[in-house]
Order: C-alpha cells, then sequence, then structure tokens
C-alpha cells in the first residue's frame, strides 16, 4: 500500500522536449504558497536539452523536485510513472507549457480541507495566447460552479489539465492512465466521474494555459488516421464511465455525445478506418434512446454502408453535406 503523507501536494510535470516551458513550470509550482510539496519531473524521452535542464532544476531545488526519465510513451504514461511516484496525499497534473499561479493550492488545499466530502477542488483557468493576449473571462468552463463532473463532461472537458486537484486516494480508485496518445485527459477524468465524485468550486483564478508552439497533440485534422484511431478508443472508453455512471440517455448530454459518436464513425470511415468506423456507428445507436437508434438517419447510414462499404458511405456523406 502507497504510503501518502498528509498535507504534502505532489505536482506532476511530464515534459517532451520543451526546455524553457519546463522551467518556466517548475518555477510555478516551486513559488506556490503551500507547503508541503513536492514536484516530479518527467521526462518522456526527450532528445534536445531537456534533461540537462531538468538536473538543473533538480540541482537548484533543495531536494523539493525529483526526475524520472523514461522512452517516450506520451503524455498519459508519463504522469502515470509521476502518479505511482507521488507520495503526497493531493495530486497536482501540470503539462510543461502551463502555470499554476501562486496561491492555487493554498486555496484548493483548504477548500478540500473544509469539504471532506469532495475529492477534487477547482479553480478558474486563464488562457493566454502564441502572441501573449489573454483571453477575457474564465477559459472553457471553469468559471462556473458544478458539483459533479458527469453528465457536463459528455459535452467536453470543460478545464485543462492544471485546473484540477485531485485527492490521491481518489486517483488510486480510478485507476492508471491508459497509453492513449490523443483524449487521454478526458478520458481519465471521464473515468474519475464515473466514481460519482463531488467537486468544490474556488471563485478564483488559479492556473494559466499558454499556447507555447503548435505541438499540442491535440491539434491535427479529421482527415487523419492516426488521430482518429486515438480518438475511437478514447470515445468508446468515455461511453463505458458514463454508462458505468448511470448517466441518463435521455439527457442532453448523452444524446450530444451520442451525436459526436456518430459524427466521429464518419470521420473514421473517411479516413479509411472500418472497423472503428462500424465500432463507433454502435456505439452512437447503443448511446441513443430506443427511438433515436431507429431514426431514418441511422437506417439510411447502415443501409450505405452495407452497398458502398463503410468507407464508401463514410466519404459518400461527406460529399452530401458539402453540396449542402
Amino acid at each position: 500500500m502507497i504510503y501518502r503523507e498528509p498535507g504534502l501536494v505532489s505536482v506532476i510535470v511530464p515534459v517532451y522536449e520543451r526546455p524553457r516551458g519546463l522551467v518556466e513550470a517548475v518555477e510555478s509550482a516551486v513559488a506556490q504558497t503551500h507547503r508541503p510539496l513536492e514536484v516530479i519531473v518527467v521526462d518522456d524521452g526527450s532528445q534536445d536539452e531537456t534533461p540537462a535542464v531538468a538536473q538543473r532544476l533538480v540541482a537548484e531545488s533543495g531536494g523539493m523536485v525529483r526526475l524520472e526519465r523514461q522512452p517516450n510513451r506520451g503524455p498519459g504514461a508519463a504522469r502515470e510513472t509521476g502518479r505511482r511516484l507521488a507520495r503526497g496525499e493531493l495530486v497536482q497534473y501540470l503539462d510543461s507549457d502551463d502555470l499554476l499561479l501562486p496561491r492555487k493550492l493554498e486555496l484548493q488545499v483548504a477548500a478540500l480541507r473544509a469539504h471532506p466530502e469532495c475529492g477534487v477542488a477547482y479553480g478558474m483557468t486563464r488562457h493566454r495566447r502564441a502572441d501573449g493576449r489573454v483571453d477575457e473571462g474564465p477559459w472553457k468552463g471553469s468559471g462556473r460552479k458544478v458539483e459533479t463532473m458527469f453528465p457536463s463532461f459528455l459535452r467536453e472537458r470543460w478545464w485543462d489539465t492544471p485546473t484540477p486537484l485531485y485527492r490521491a486516494a481518489l486517483l488510486d480508485a480510478a485507476g492508471p492512465w491508459t497509453d492513449l496518445r490523443l483524449e487521454e485527459d478526458w478520458e481519465y477524468d471521464c473515468r474519475v466521474a464515473a466514481l460519482g465524485v463531488e467537486l468544490c468550486f474556488v471563485p478564483e483564478y488559479v492556473c494559466e494555459v499558454r499556447d507555447l508552439d503548435d505541438r499540442r497533440l491535440s491539434r491535427g485534422t479529421a482527415a487523419d488516421p492516426a488521430r482518429n484511431r486515438e480518438r475511437a478508443r478514447a470515445h468508446a472508453l468515455i461511453f463505458e464511465h458514463a454508462r458505468r455512471a448511470g448517466v441518463d440517455p435521455e439527457s442532453p448530454e448523452m444524446r450530444h455525445f451520442a451525436r459526436e459518436l456518430f459524427l466521429l464513425a464518419r470521420q473514421c470511415g473517411a479516413s479509411g478506418l472500418v472497423e472503428e468506423s462500424r465500432a463507433l456507428f454502435a456505439l452512437a445507436r447503443r448511446a441513443s434512446t430506443p427511438a433515436r437508434s431507429r431514426g431514418n438517419d441511422f437506417r439510411l447510414y447502415r443501409a450505405a454502408a452495407a452497398l458502398l462499404g463503410w468507407v464508401g458511405a463514410a466519404r459518400a456523406s461527406q460529399l452530401l453535406e458539402r453540396v449542402r
């Protein structure tokens, strides 16, 4: 059994070839007003100067920063390595292109202490664009008070990786990160959501997400087979998490997700992923109400797939949409 030091916050920073961002991210963690604190940097196989920069941060930290290196396995696997090394009662994930604001941990630790029934505390997120401009208002949905992650997380992951602070015991119950390289954070949080966790909200800006460069894995096109394969896996897992949580098929959130499954099924088909397209189409029907699953769009698309194949049906569907 893992020993968790009471009050200790473990900040986990995965990094891949982003030395400048790593320095700023780690400095923002070390500058937190909360103590005790440990920072675990997980270098995911960087081949540039990032490992040397990380070693310098360790040497300068007085024992607060630790470094673990591993072959490149993706952001989720790097976070999982950090989670397994963490000794803290509380866990904070921080990507190497983002920042924690100085009182983030102080405020969110206090919120969790005041609300022992809650497993996650979150606050408002600030978004800084690549040109330095800061968006007005909280980023995504981080400015509204929400009591549970489901069903709203079926519409979108309305916070970013540095926004929440988790109880480590909750993450132990949720299980390890997958080897997904895309939408791995959304899948992970939906797995946490399936545990029925309650949230507490801190009405303050607590972190900043930044567009330092164009290398975010979430960017790309809907025609990329590699991206679609990863998204198909993530969506299938998210659907199972929602079912396990008992999300009502009649809810607006599940209806939205069913439509997204159907759209992704067509995108997978158009990019040549037959098995993924077929599986997602079936999931879209399962996610729908019985009446909706027998709708004309499902019946016509299934007939088109039988006639043209899953790739042909998807490409014909996209052509019709462009014509419209």
